[in-house]
């Protein structure tokens, strides 16, 4: 797998980590507790390729990380109010909840359920990354499965960097 290391600091790197998102790539990316593997969570390969780097089995669902409550509403085909109110209430932070999920969310996405985990990062850089992408980013932690999650780019740059 080939790395690049983008810095958070400039624009630029904004939009190159949006433009690696929207052509299928994965990208590692700070949340308020770990980091996280994202791909475009509307694209099924894309998702399939989190599940592969990772070793995950594919029957255990992925989370979608938003960038506030109106990109929530689009991938439900009604909010339930009570959803509402915590993602009004609580996000960003480290809140998940679960919705109905819309037709157009990959059935890989969910490990084939009928719902979808929905969470909105109190993280400033993974926030302004999800909305520079423009699509909500499917988002384990950034380790293989079973390892521990790492908490620093350092740690990220470790285990993807070939």
């Amino acid at each position: 797998m080939d790395t690049e290391i983008l810095r958070p600091t400039s624009q630029e790197d904004f939009e190159r980590a949006a433009d690696l998102i929207r052509s299928g790539a994965l990208v590692a990316f700070p949340t308020e507790t770990v980091y996280g593997l994202g791909a475009n969570g509307l694209d099924a390969a894309a998702c399939a390729r989190i599940y592969e780097a990772k070793g995950r089995p594919s029957d255990n669902p992925l989370i979608l990380h938003v960038s506030d409550l109106e990109m929530a509403e689009t991938l439900t085909p009604a909010m339930p109010p009570l959803a509402a109110h915590l993602l009004t209430a609580f996000a960003p932070g480290p809140i998940t909840v679960i919705l109905p999920k819309a037709v157009h969310i990959p059935d890989i996405l969910t490990g084939g359920l009928s719902t979808v985990g929905v969470r909105c990062p109190d993280h400033t850089i993974a926030r302004r990354f999800i909305r520079a992408a423009g699509v909500p980013i499917a988002a384990p932690s950034a380790n293989t499965s079973g390892r521990p999650s790492p908490t620093t780019a350092a740690k990220v740059a470790m285990r993807w960097s070939a």
